[in-house]
């Protein structure tokens, strides 16, 4: 990391607390994911897409910058990436899951709001996120409280373009949606100068459906009674997905789900025969948190799905690939963002009988419902989940917490209760 110290300070970091913010984040990878015995080799690309976050991918889209690329920073799996790349931009997640960075935020904004909107701004305000220095525009979503009003403080300050995601899902809800994908798109052909045509739109519809098809194979390797991956290695790679240029991410899975084809044949399996099988729902375990997999799964568990947007909400349902004209093909991307399951969204049903449905088909035996303290609706949300997965006789238990390591022992002594009360009803 020493090697990109130049270009920290030139973008204007605080180089010697962002080395200890890489510290933080280093030492946590390293206990939490690096230290799992027999990884699949072709996840020394995740690791080195972990490693290179803040260090080469900053440099690849200074690089890409100074061609004239624009950098889009966004913040929810709701931003069309297809709309950014065909106009020639670089879309990149900004979301923090580090708790070294949350004081810094809370000097301006309340303790009482969502760690990860916390983590983020933090990460922004202690000058150590590198991509906020070379971030053309910023595009937020009104999908909850905290992020609304956090965009009313950013968009002061620096350019952003704000997407309402309607709150229900009738027909003049998503003919509004199609207007605010309409409007991004205008915004960032503003942005870049480039018109977003139906050819290019088709190539980055077509990118992005292969990544999604390669998550999804990966994922249906999960399903085997015996997975050749474990689940804090299939995370790591979600959160990759988020970073890394997608046209080499997909390459580097293709590479992955061949060894994983040939982990099965041969019977290779990071967990026991008979590990508990876990299924983790709710907030998403962005990049820089790996905590609840890997308490789960050092305590003999194996995490097997995940539902959230560092997960099935991020890789399912493809965008139609058909259609000749603009207008067409961004319906198909409006279409297709406006079928995630956020809690966000009320009436929900489809989030409430869509987990049991996973449960099923990746075969678990017991939920674990992972909501990020003050994220209001995955919260209230849990209680119908819960509900759900009882009547489907599914253990689950719900777990509220933040991103601090002071919980770990009080988390890993209730994830073992559950595995415990699994095991007894086997």
């Amino acid at each position: 990391m020493g090697s990109y110290a130049e270009m920290w300070r030139n973008l204007g970091l605080d180089v010697e607390l962002h080395e200890e913010v890489l510290q933080s984040i280093g030492a946590n990878y390293g206990k939490q994911v690096l230290s799992q015995s027999g990884r699949p080799e072709g996840m020394r690309h995740f690791d080195e897409g972990v490693h290179e976050s803040h260090g080469g991918r900053v440099q690849e889209i200074i690089e890409a910058r100074e061609k004239g690329a624009k950098m889009i920073g966004t913040f929810c799996i709701y931003v069309p990436d297809e709309i950014a790349i065909a106009a020639g931009a670089i879309p990149v997640a900004l979301c923090g899951g580090t708790n070294f960075s949350v004081p810094y935020a809370e000097k301006s904004f309340p303790r009482d709001i969502c760690p990860l909107v916390k983590s983020t701004l933090g990460l922004a305000f202690s000058k150590t996120c590198p991509y906020a220095p070379i971030k053309d525009l910023g595009v937020g979503e009104s999908t909850c409280d905290a992020k609304k009003k956090t965009w009313d403080i950013l968009s002061k300050k620096v350019p952003f373009h704000i997407l309402e995601l309607p709150q229900k899902k009738n027909g003049r809800d998503m003919n509004l949606w199609r207007e605010e994908i309409g409007e991004f798109r205008s915004a960032v052909e503003e942005l870049t100068g480039v018109a977003v045509t139906a050819e290019k739109l088709k190539e980055s519809i077509a990118l992005l459906n292969r990544r999604r098809r390669l998550l999804a194979e990966m994922n249906e390797f999960r399903k085997l009674p015996n997975p050749p991956i474990s689940g804090t290695d299939a995370l790591v790679v979600m959160q990759t997905a988020l970073n890394v240029d997608p046209a080499r991410f997909c390459d580097n899975l293709e590479e992955l789900n061949e060894e994983l084809r040939d982990r099965v044949d041969k019977g290779i399996s990071p967990f026991d025969e008979n590990a508990p099988r876990i299924m983790v729902a709710g907030c998403p375990t962005v990049m820089g948190n790996w905590m609840l997999h890997h308490l789960i799964e050092s305590s003999g568990a194996a995490v097997v799905c995940d539902e959230s947007c560092t997960g099935t909400r991020f890789f399912e349902h493809l965008v139609d690939e058909s259609g000749d004209t603009v207008d067409e093909l961004i319906d198909n991307v409006a279409e297709r963002y406006f079928k995630i399951d956020c809690s966000c969204f009320t009436p929900n049903d489809e989030r409430i009988t869509h987990v049991p449905e996973l449960a099923r088909e990746y075969s678990v035996d017991a939920v674990v419902q992972y909501v990020l303290q003050y994220c209001h609706t995955y919260n209230i949300e849990a209680i119908r989940i819960a509900g759900a997965l009882q009547a489907e006789d599914i253990p689950a238990i719900t777990i509220e917490t933040d991103y601090g390591e002071e919980h770990e022992g009080q988390l890993r002594t209730r994830i073992e209760a559950l595995l415990e009360r699994v095991t007894l009803s086997v």
